[in-house]
């Protein structure tokens, strides 16, 4: 009898941590697999040479898979407009570059409703959403051509051991770009073709910004830590770094189509990929950040280094030695200097943001009449900075099922802050993620989000109008 009880309550304890057992494992997901967290690991448990060796060798073939991923998507060709440039003279790309199915026109898609694109799958792959060239590791990159002079003018390597920047150079800023202040317009672009670095800021604007705006810029030309370029042993840098400066996404005031991921999203398959805004203009913008959380530029730099820098993890950030501003003689110093940052000139522009029609072509003259009427861009986009400093919803998965792109979950966009359209053809690619590569890849993706049935004059005429602004 006495052995009968204690076999009985034996197996009860075993079911009883069998059963708690399950639950655990249920709590954290399929069986083998990591618990989702909202954290990213502090403790690395790979040396650093393991590390290196093992992303090395397995980048040829996430680069090899990303760049395919482009090539089904896009025609990457470099097809120049003709006689139409950027401020200081780049090559504008022109054409819509994102593919259809096999005998769909553009025509036969705006003619059909959002549900029948989605039950065909016809929603083009340029106009999902694009995901980071490693979306499951993420982090900052950037375009060769900025690497090269930064190493040239600073010694510092942004070089990562385990990724390449993606999309050609041909789709991308200039560089480096003009900049152009508020307060001295008179001066044109003040960067005298450099770009600006702690190496030059000094002798570029001292005597042109007062003592306050000088240190604010040289804060944001100097390095501090950040995720992927640190001194840790969890970095994507061979050598320990000095880190990244805020210039080294918005170069020059202005961007080089820099990419990370978006840092108040998780898990990680539907973090946002980001394409750098410029800063030009910021003067009138009033949000700011990827959820626009942040309310002011001061807002934006102050937590910029504490957030976006280290993925939005804090944890993170204390491990690999996040930069603390002081708000009123760093922040404040940094913002008065970003909020100088002018829109480059637009001869054909009057006074109101509105088209001089003594300056303007036909073509021009039609696609304003489009923008603030048929296509409905001006209820987002309003004159004389093409913008209403909110946010709007384009709901976007009405036109295509959830699927798993390279690790990113391609579904909803949700809201996404309306960005000046001044000088938009100095900062391609497009969208806040950068799927849209042209003006004319824009004008498409919202033709069919807006549903406007226009025609291929009328597209055309568009791009025309957005070309001068």
């Amino acid at each position: 009898m006495v052995r009968h009880k204690m076999k009985f309550a034996l197996t009860s304890v075993v079911v009883a941590v069998v059963a708690v057992v399950f639950l655990i494992g249920a709590a954290s997901g399929e069986k083998g697999k990591e618990p989702v967290s909202s954290y990213a690991p502090v403790v690395i448990k790979e040396s650093f040479a393991t590390i290196m060796d093992r992303m090395k060798s397995e980048k040829p073939k996430i680069m090899a898979r990303q760049m395919e991923l482009l090539k089904n998507r896009y025609d990457l060709s470099d097809r120049k407009a003709k006689d139409v440039t950027m401020t200081k003279g780049k090559a504008v790309q022109e054409g819509t570059r994102a593919k259809l199915a096999a005998g769909l026109t553009w025509e036969k898609l705006g003619a059909m409703s959002p549900e029948d694109i989605k039950a065909k799958g016809l929603w083009p792959a340029g106009f999902l959403p694009l995901p980071h060239p490693n979306h499951p590791e993420g982090g900052m990159l950037f375009p060769k051509y900025h690497i090269e002079e930064i190493k040239k003018q600073e010694g510092r390597d942004l070089t990562r051991y385990d990724l390449d920047f993606d999309l050609p150079d041909h789709f991308l800023p200039e560089f480096p770009p003009p900049v152009f202040l508020t307060t001295r317009p008179d001066l044109g672009d003040v960067s005298q073709g450099k770009l600006i670095t702690i190496m030059n800021y000094f002798e570029l604007f001292n005597g042109v910004l007062n003592p306050k705006q000088l240190e604010g810029l040289r804060l944001l030309v100097t390095p501090f830590p950040q995720q992927q370029f640190n001194q840790t042993d969890d970095r994507r840098s061979e050598l320990a770094s000095r880190g990244v400066t805020c210039f080294d996404c918005h170069v020059n005031g202005h961007t080089n189509a820099s990419t990370h991921l978006v840092g108040d999203i998780r898990p990680q398959e539907f973090r946002h990929r980001l394409d750098t805004p410029p800063l030009r203009g910021v003067n009138i913008q009033r949000l700011f950040g990827s959820q626009r959380a942040l309310k002011s530029v001061e807002d934006f730099t102050e937590f910029e280094q504490r957030a976006a820098y280290f993925d939005g993890d804090p944890v993170i950030a204390t491990k690999k030695g996040v930069n603390i501003l002081e708000r009123g003689s760093q922040v404040h110093f940094m913002a008065e200097f970003q909020a100088l940052l002018d829109f480059p000139p637009a001869p054909k522009l009057n006074i109101f943001g509105k088209l001089d029609p003594k300056k303007a072509t036909d073509s021009e003259k039609r696609g304003q009449e489009l923008f603030f009427g048929k296509a409905e861009c001006a209820h987002c986009h309003a004159a004389p900075y093409y913008t209403d400093n909110s946010m709007h919803n384009l709901r976007t998965e009405r036109f295509f099922k959830p699927q798993m792109v390279n690790g990113r979950m391609a579904n909803q966009d949700g809201p996404i802050k309306t960005f000046p359209l001044r000088g938009i053809k100095d900062s391609p690619p497009y969208l806040h993620d950068g799927r849209l590569l042209t003006l004319e890849d824009t004008v498409e993706f919202f033709n069919l989000v807006q549903g406007l049935n226009l025609n291929a004059q009328e597209k055309q005429d568009l791009v025309a109008f957005m070309r001068v602004l």
